[in-house]
C-alpha cells in the first residue's frame, strides 16, 4: 500500500511536493498523432493510479464497478452543466450510452465520454454565443409578465435549441433589468448627492473616478437602458470566451472527480495547478510576489498588494496596474492577455529568491517593466489573532483568540497554529484575564496534529480523538511538546465558539473540550459535521513518473474517520453546542449531511478519560440565564428575523422580468433589509491589545517596519469594528461572567 500522510479537514501534508515539471512552452512534438498517444498514455496512467488508491486505501472500501460508474455519470454531467443551461435533453440521452463504462474508460484511458461531451459542450457554447449576438441586437421589453426560474433542480434540460435559447433570452433580460435598476439608482444618488459628510467624501472620490470615464453626467432613460444593455452584452461575451479557455486538464479533472466524489465528497483529484493552490491553503503561505490578481475582461489586474510581501517592498507594482507580460529574469516574456487568472499566476509565482519581470500598464496608460525578487508571502487572514475584550456592563477582562484555520508549515515544525495560540495564551495571561474565549467560527479545519496538540494546551493529559481506518482504531492523546514543562498552558474558565462552518479539526477540539467538561461550547445549532480524515497520495511517486516526465498531480483521499472519546463520530452530525445561540446563517443548507455521498454517522467503543475537576459550574443555569438574555436582545431578534426572511427568499426561486413588479419587490425588500440592520444596536464590547500571530510578521524587514505598522493599524481597526458589534461575542461575555461567578462560589439568580 502506498504510504499516506494523514490530515484533518484539508490534507495534513504530502510526501512529495507537486511542482510542475512539464514544459509550459508552446513547443510541439513531432506530430499531432504522437502528442495524442502520449496524452492518452498519461491519462491512462493517472486513471489507473487513482483506481489503485481508491481500491487500496479509501475508507469505505467500495468496489469500482458499474454502480459507481452510473452514479459518477450523473456527477459528470453536473460538473459540466449543473445549471442545465448548456446541454439539451437529447445531449444527455446521447451521452448516457457511456454511463456504465466510466470505470472502464478511466482504466483504459480511452475517454470517449469525455471527448464527446467536450465536443457537444463546445458546440452549445458557440451556438449560445452566436444567439447572444442576435438577442442583443434588439431591446428588451420590461413591461411583459415573464418569470425566470433560477433553481436548476426545478428545471429540466431543454428539449430543443429553441427552448434553450428562450431560457438564455430570459437570463440576459433579467441581467439587463438588474443592471438598468442599478444604473437608475446610481443616477438618483448622482442627482441628490450624499447627505452625510462621509458620504460626501465617498461621493467625491467616486465622481473623480467616473469623471475620467465620462460617467459623471446625468443620463436620459434611453441612455441608461443602452448602458445596461451594452454592459451585460459585453459581460456575457467575456463569459462565453472564458468557457472556451478550459483545456484538456480542466476537462479531465471533471471526469476524474466525478468518479472520486461518488466515494465521498472529499475525495478529490488535484491536477498540478490545483495541488499548488491546496499547498498554499494548508500552509497559509506561498512563494511569489505578494499580489492579489483578478481578471478584468481580457486583462489581469492587480487588486491588492499584500503588506510585507515582495511587491510591497519593491514598491513598483500598484493596485489597478494591468499585467501584460511575465518573464523569468532574462527569459522570454509570456503574454498574459486573454489568459485566465489561475493560469497567469503560475507564470508569476515562483521559488523564493528568483526574479520575475512584469510588464505592466499603469493607470495613466504608460508601460513599465518591474523586476520583483520572489519571496515567501504570508496569507495573513489564515493566522491566529488575539485581543483583550470586555463589556461595558460587566467587570471582567477576557482573553479572546480567533483561529481561522489549523495551519502548519510542514517544512518548518516551529511554524504552526498551536505554537502561535500558546504564545498568545501566555501573553494574555500576563494581563490578568478572568477567562478565555477561543473562537473557531468559520474554521474549516486543517492539520490534525494541531487539533490534537492545541487541545493539550487546556487539559493535563488524556485521549483527544479516535481515528478509525479500515482495519484498526488509533487513539490520539495529549502528548503536546509545547506543554512539557507545564502540563497545561491555560487552566482558567474557557469558552469555545463554533458555528455551522466549524469543521473537522475544529470539531475535534470542540468535541474534546466538551467531553472533558473543560469548556462551554457556544454557537449555532450545530457544527458542520465533517468527521473524515484525508491523505495526499502524490501520483508522481509511481515509477512510471520518471518515464513521462510530467507532473501527474495528486489524489486527496478519505482514509479514516474521526470519533470522539465518547465513541460518537463527528461525521455527519457534528458537535452540538452546550449553549445554542441564534445562527445568522440558519437559512443556509451547507452542512456535511447536505452533500451527496457523504459518509454516515456511527459509533465505536468509548475510551476511559478523567473529566475536568479543577473547578465546576452548572450548565443548566448557564443555559437558562443565556436563553432569557437572548430572548430580550435586539441583536438576536434581528438575526432571527433575518434568518426567517432569507429562508423565505431562498425558497422563492422564480424572479419576475417585469420592471414595475421588480421595483415594487425591491422597495419591499429594502424596507425589510433596513429594518433588519444592526446599526442602532449599542456596541458595548471594548477591544484592546490586538496582536496577530508572529508568522504574519516574520517577513518584515527593519526598513519596512513603519509601512507595516500603518497596514497593521488598518487591520486592527477592521478587527475591532468586527468584534464590537457582534451579538454572539456579547452574549458569550455574559456567559463567561456567569461561569466566573459560579467558579468563585457566587449564587446566580435567574435573569428577569
Amino acid at each position: 500500500m502506498k504510504k499516506l500522510i494523514l490530515s484533518s479537514f484539508l490534507v495534513l501534508c504530502c510526501l512529495f511536493s507537486a511542482h510542475t515539471l512539464g514544459d509550459k512552452s508552446d513547443a510541439k512534438g513531432d506530430s499531432a498523432v504522437g502528442e495524442n498517444q502520449v496524452e492518452k498514455s498519461i491519462e491512462r496512467l493517472i486513471g489507473n493510479l487513482i483506481r489503485k488508491n481508491l481500491r487500496g486505501n479509501h475508507y469505505t472500501n467500495k468496489k469500482l464497478d458499474d454502480g459507481i460508474s452510473e452514479n459518477a455519470f450523473k456527477e459528470f454531467i453536473k460538473k459540466f452543466d449543473y445549471s442545465k443551461q448548456f446541454f439539451l435533453a437529447k445531449d444527455v440521452k446521447t451521452l448516457e450510452k457511456y454511463k456504465l463504462v466510466m470505470d472502464d474508460q478511466m482504466i483504459s484511458g480511452n475517454h470517449k465520454l469525455l471527448n464527446e461531451t467536450v465536443q457537444i459542450y463546445n458546440k452549445r457554447v458557440d451556438e449560445l454565443n452566436a444567439h447572444r449576438e442576435k438577442v442583443f441586437k434588439k431591446k428588451f421589453n420590461f413591461n411583459e409578465d415573464e418569470v425566470l426560474e433560477l433553481d436548476p433542480e426545478k428545471r429540466k434540460y431543454a428539449k430543443s435549441s429553441k427552448e434553450l435559447f428562450d431560457h438564455w433570452r430570459k437570463v440576459y433580460k433579467q441581467a439587463v433589468l438588474m443592471k438598468y435598476i442599478a444604473v437608475m439608482e446610481g443616477q438618483k444618488e448622482l442627482k441628490e448627492g450624499k447627505k452625510d459628510s462621509k458620504g460626501k467624501k465617498e461621493k467625491a472620490k467616486t465622481a473623480k473616478k467616473d469623471k475620467k470615464k465620462g460617467e459623471d453626467k446625468i443620463l436620459t432613460d434611453k441612455e441608461m437602458r443602452e448602458k445596461a444593455h451594452k454592459s451585460v452584452n459585453e459581460k456575457y461575451e467575456r463569459f462565453f470566451t472564458r468557457l472556451k479557455k478550459d483545456d484538456r486538464t480542466d476537462h479531465l479533472e471533471k471526469f476524474m472527480n466525478a468518479m472520486t466524489n461518488v466515494y465521498d465528497p472529499h475525495t478529490v483529484y488535484f491536477p498540478p495547478k490545483r495541488k499548488e493552490d491546496f499547498d498554499i491553503d494548508i500552509s497559509g503561505q506561498l512563494e511569489g510576489i505578494g499580489a492579489v490578481l483578478q481578471e478584468d475582461g481580457a486583462f489581469i489586474k492587480v487588486v491588492r498588494i499584500v503588506p510585507g510581501g515582495a511587491a510591497w517592498r519593491q514598491k513598483g507594482l500598484e493596485v489597478n496596474d494591468v499585467i501584460l507580460f511575465a518573464a523569468e529574469a532574462e527569459g522570454e516574456p509570456v503574454d498574459l492577455v486573454n489568459m485566465r487568472v489561475d493560469d497567469a499566476v503560475r507564470y508569476i509565482r515562483g521559488k523564493k529568491g528568483t526574479e520575475v519581470r512584469l510588464t505592466v500598464k499603469k493607470a495613466d496608460g504608460s508601460r513599465k517593466v518591474i523586476p520583483i525578487t520572489r519571496d515567501v508571502v504570508q496569507v495573513e487572514a489564515s493566522y491566529a489573532k488575539g485581543s483583550i475584550i470586555s463589556h461595558k456592563d460587566l467587570g471582567i477582562k477576557v482573553g479572546y483568540i480567533h483561529v481561522p484555520k489549523f495551519y502548519r508549515d510542514f517544512n518548518d515544525p516551529t511554524k504552526n497554529c498551536t505554537r502561535d495560540v500558546q504564545m498568545e495564551l501566555n501573553r494574555l495571561k500576563k494581563q490578568n484575564i478572568n477567562g478565555m474565549i477561543l473562537d473557531l467560527r468559520n474554521n474549516g479545519g486543517g492539520a490534525l496534529q494541531d487539533a490534537q496538540e492545541m487541545s493539550g494546551l487546556f487539559i493535563d493529559k488524556g485521549p483527544i480523538v479516535q481515528v478509525r481506518g479500515r482495519d484498526r482504531i488509533q487513539v490520539l492523546a495529549d502528548n503536546n511538546e509545547y506543554t512539557k514543562e507545564t502540563p497545561i498552558t491555560y487552566d482558567g474558565p474557557l469558552i469555545v465558539m463554533v458555528n455551522r462552518f466549524s469543521a473537522s479539526a475544529s470539531e475535534i477540539l470542540a468535541g474534546a473540550m466538551q467531553d472533558y467538561d473543560r469548556a462551554v461550547i457556544v454557537g449555532g445549532e450545530f457544527t458542520h459535521g465533517k468527521g473524515t480524515v484525508q491523505a495526499i497520495a502524490p501520483l508522481n511517486m509511481h515509477p512510471m513518473f520518471n518515464l513521462v516526465s510530467k507532473d501527474l498531480g495528486a489524489l486527496k483521499i478519505t482514509v479514516q474517520k474521526f470519533y470522539r472519546i465518547t465513541g460518537a463520530s463527528t461525521q455527519f452530525k457534528g458537535v452540538t453546542p452546550d449553549i445554542i445561540l441564534p445562527d445568522p446563517f440558519g437559512y443556509a443548507e451547507n452542512r456535511e449531511q447536505d452533500l451527496d455521498y457523504s459518509i454516515p454517522w456511527d459509533k465505536v467503543k468509548p475510551r476511559e478519560y478523567k473529566k475536568w475537576d479543577k473547578f465546576s459550574y452548572s450548565l443548566p443555569i448557564l443555559k437558562k440565564r443565556s436563553g432569557v438574555r437572548v430572548s430580550k436582545d435586539d441583536g438576536f431578534k434581528k438575526i432571527q428575523e433575518s434568518v426567517s426572511y432569507l429562508t423565505k427568499r431562498r425558497e422563492d426561486t422564480k424572479v419576475s422580468l417585469n420592471l414595475k413588479k421588480v421595483l415594487k419587490e425591491d422597495e419591499e425588500n429594502k424596507k425589510i433589509t433596513e429594518k433588519l440592520k444592526n446599526e442602532k444596536v449599542d456596541k458595548k464590547i471594548i477591544v484592546s491589545d490586538f496582536e496577530q500571530s508572529l508568522m504574519a510578521h516574520e517577513n518584515v524587514r527593519e526598513s519596512d517596519k513603519k509601512r507595516w505598522k500603518k497596514d497593521f493599524e488598518k487591520r486592527k481597526e477592521d478587527w475591532v469594528e468586527s468584534l464590537a458589534g457582534d451579538p454572539m461575542i456579547g452574549e458569550t461575555l455574559f456567559i463567561m461572567d456567569d461561569i466566573i461567578n459560579q467558579v468563585q462560589g457566587k449564587k446566580l439568580s435567574m435573569v428577569k
